[in-house]
């Protein structure tokens, strides 16, 4: 039985796929107690606040109305910004020898990220495997974010590609979903060690 035909290039999310990020990371240094860790990103320093900067907003402005909202944590709110770095934990290597087999390989190679146009080019310098993406579609500049579906129609037609020419590459279950559902072909990535297999699996490498 012929083989059917897989994707020609592949799309990267950054965090948590490429490098490593978590605001606990951070946090535990501020608030040992992980109670009290868990209780700040829960009510204050939320994922859903935290959006807002993948939108593109200021972190000076969201930061400044969470603290007029939160004065007792003023401090621990505005080292989101001030200690941005600390929530890294370096790359993750599967993910790094994979993007370099690929370019070996010459697969095209972009990147989808929700992240803060301000915060790019010093997440670039954390990997050298984001010299290997020819291009990228950076939430905070588009005014888009995932799971929007514009974001995937406006990643496919500007990196040149019908969506079931993309491998999709993700950690984020409604990612995944918004993306299958436009066509894109998907990977969940939820074990650095199943990536390589996923992209075997493929044609890719």
């Amino acid at each position: 039985m012929p083989q059917a035909v897989g994707p020609k290039a592949v799309v990267w999310d950054f965090g948590n796929v490429i490098v490593r990020w978590n605001p606990r990371t951070l946090y535990q240094k501020i608030f040992p107690d992980p109670a009290e860790c868990d209780r700040f990103l829960s009510h204050v320093c939320t994922m859903d606040w935290h959006m807002a900067h993948d939108r593109g907003e200021s972190f000076e402005t969201n930061i400044a109305a969470l603290v007029q909202k939160h004065p007792d944590h003023a401090p621990a709110i505005r080292a989101w910004r001030e200690r941005w770095w600390e929530m890294f934990s370096g790359p993750i290597p599967e993910t790094e020898a994979a993007i370099e087999a690929l370019h070996v390989r010459g697969v095209p190679q972009f990147g989808l990220s929700n992240i803060h146009q301000d915060t790019v080019e010093g997440t670039y310098a954390l990997s050298p495997a984001f010299g290997r993406l020819r291009d990228a579609i950076i939430s905070g500049r588009e005014r888009l974010t995932k799971p929007d579906p514009a974001i995937f129609r406006l990643a496919a037609e500007r990196f040149g590609y019908a969506p079931q020419e993309l491998l999709f590459v993700d950690d984020s279950a409604k990612n995944i979903e918004a993306a299958r559902e436009l066509g894109f072909d998907v990977h969940h990535f939820t074990d650095a060690a199943a990536l390589r297999p996923a992209l075997e699996a493929r044609g890719l490498l």
